[in-house]
């Protein structure tokens, strides 16, 4: 049995497909899903969700949003998504590096500043990291 897989953002649908497992960045951990699961509803944090298809992994480089699972469908709503196979890992290593060295600067009073260039980061780490997926 499989599941329905779609990752959407506010100006496109980013995936759409079917998968036999979801690995989901949660805001307490990495969840996995696999059919049948439990109805849920959980935060996402700004990483990677990994799925299986055909015995390969496919990674998907996320910011942020909120996952639905329900009767086999896994819905995802984010700011924003990218395909890792999409992404040109030296860009994203080279992005990653501009915002810890812009993150680095940030004084201490900044708040938003910090806020913002950690946010950055984040983004950056998880296009690397969906650039190496499993």
């Amino acid at each position: 049995m499989t599941l329905t897989v779609k990752v959407i953002s506010p100006d496109q649908t980013i995936l759409d497909t079917e998968a036999e497992e979801v690995i989901l960045p949660s805001s307490t951990g990495q969840l996995g899903i696999l059919s049948n699961h439990a109805p849920l509803i959980s935060a996402l944090e700004t990483g990677v969700l990994r799925f299986r298809k055909d015995k390969a992994w496919v990674a998907v480089a996320l910011t942020g949003g909120f996952a639905e699972v329900e009767e086999n469908e896994v819905t995802v709503l984010v700011r924003s998504g990218e395909l890792g196979s999409s992404i040109n890992p030296e860009d994203a290593r080279k992005q990653l590096e501009e915002a810890e060295q812009a993150l680095a600067v940030i004084k201490a009073e900044d708040k938003q500043g910090k806020i913002q260039a950690e946010q950055k980061v984040q983004t950056a780490r998880a296009r690397v990291q969906a650039t190496t997926a499993i």
